[in-house]
């Protein structure tokens, strides 16, 4: 059987002389009669001024009860690149899984109904997807250069959710949950499915399982202001989300996320185990011997324990950051820290083994020479170097790729 028969099949840039749409912008709306008709106008006014390919936009009313669908059907009559829809259940997951399968324009994209986000951004948001360059794209309020204007408390809640998504799915993208993401629909089309989510955790459901299979992310800074009429239940959301993620925990623990059919035909085999293996090799001997440098020249003045866990924290340092950019391909500072933290607790583990090595010696041979001891310490540590990969592939460096826009790359 081919390997790549059931890949995705390479990116490939749009042309530039399309006639149908080549964008269509979805706004999942529920109960929005006083925001719809100005947001929409002044979309389409934005599109048609700047976007250079042919549009649309897709009202996705998700089962509103007030004059919403009106007012959809309305701006449709009038507007030649408008088109609307209706739901008769609610939940932006949803609607924009319904609009996006039914889209055959080959970038999709939503934005909320509010434009919290600055439009500006919309053309730098898409303009990877058109080009090939990328796989999914999305608006970050995160990053360097973004300019975010909103309270305190959402602000709090926001930076908090994310925090948690790294600490637990050990996600490299930046921002989940910004009503501002687009994605190729040959991608969708097969991504779509495996979201289970029909609410407000879709988004991040996606883009966990868009970034395990190893499809490139690229983030947009925007600058974002925040809706105060937000009608968004903040507790029944937050506690959805927490369901979700342990949710997809589970499945990430259990190996079953489903990602078959996400990989492109362009793609190394996942993870490059090979090459990882023998590029970890060249970084281990070198930390190794470093290592046995600095215990030999700590040794004397702090006693053996010290020295030992000196010269190993030292060397895990420098060794969790060799194997970042050598091994597995992360370049630049997003991600660092959360890099070295996780890499400090696999320290912990080799710290674990070679100082429960050297206090078995020297309780079984409490006269034995410097040269054994160095010998024990330099076995324990090539076992725990075992251990320091399957820890480091599996949890601090998961294997995926970003695009070069995002903050983790």
């Amino acid at each position: 059987m081919d390997p790549l028969k059931d890949r995705l099949p390479l990116r490939t840039p749009l042309s530039a002389h399309q006639h149908e749409p080549v964008l269509d912008v979805v706004v999942p709306v529920f109960n929005e009669e006083r925001d719809l008709e100005m947001s929409v106008r002044r979309l389409h006014a934005h599109l048609r001024e700047t976007f250079p390919y042919p549009f649309r936009i897709t009202v996705a009313d998700n089962a509103s009860t007030d004059a919403t669908p009106l007012t959809a059907a309305q701006l449709a009559a009038e507007l030649p690149e408008v088109e609307w829809l209706r739901l008769d259940e609610k939940g932006r997951g949803r609607a924009l899984h319904v609009a996006w399968s039914g889209s055959t324009a080959p970038v999709l994209a939503y934005l909320d109904v509010d434009l919290s986000t600055d439009l500006a951004a919309l053309l730098p948001l898409v303009a990877p997807l058109i080009s090939g360059h990328s796989d999914i794209a999305i608006g970050t309020r995160l990053a360097r250069g973004s300019r975010v204007v909103r309270g305190t408390r959402r602000e709090v809640i926001s930076r908090c959710y994310n925090a948690l998504l790294r600490s637990t799915l050990a996600v490299g993208f930046s921002d989940a949950q910004c009503g501002f993401k687009a994605v190729r629909r040959d991608v969708a089309v097969r991504l779509l499915p495996l979201v289970q989510d029909s609410a407000w955790f879709f988004d991040t459901e996606l883009l966990v399982i868009a970034e395990r299979a190893g499809l490139r992310i690229h983030e947009v800074p925007v600058d974002w202001v925040d809706d105060p009429d937000s009608r968004v239940d903040i507790l029944a959301t937050a506690l959805a989300d927490l369901r979700g993620i342990a949710r997809i925990g589970r499945h990430l623990a259990r190996g079953t996320l489903p990602t078959a059919g996400l990989h492109r035909s362009d793609d190394k085999p996942p993870g490059d185990l090979i090459g990882q293996l023998l590029r970890f090799g060249a970084v281990g001997a070198v930390s190794t011997i470093g290592y046995v440098l600095l215990y030999a020249l700590l040794r004397p003045a702090a006693g053996p324990q010290a020295a030992n866990a000196l010269a190993l924290l030292t060397c895990a340092v420098a060794n969790t950051a060799a194997n970042r950019r050598l091994t597995f391909g992360l370049r630049g500072r997003g991600g660092a820290l959360r890099h070295q933290a996780k890499g400090l607790l696999v320290f912990a583990v080799g710290l674990a083994l070679t100082s429960g090595s050297l206090a078995a010696l020297h309780h079984f041979a409490p006269a034995a020479a410097g040269s054994t001891e160095i010998g024990v310490l330099v076995a324990a540590n090539l076992a725990a170097t075992l251990v320091r990969f399957l820890l480091l592939r599996a949890w601090v460096f998961p294997n995926r790729r970003r695009g070069t826009g995002s903050t983790a790359a």
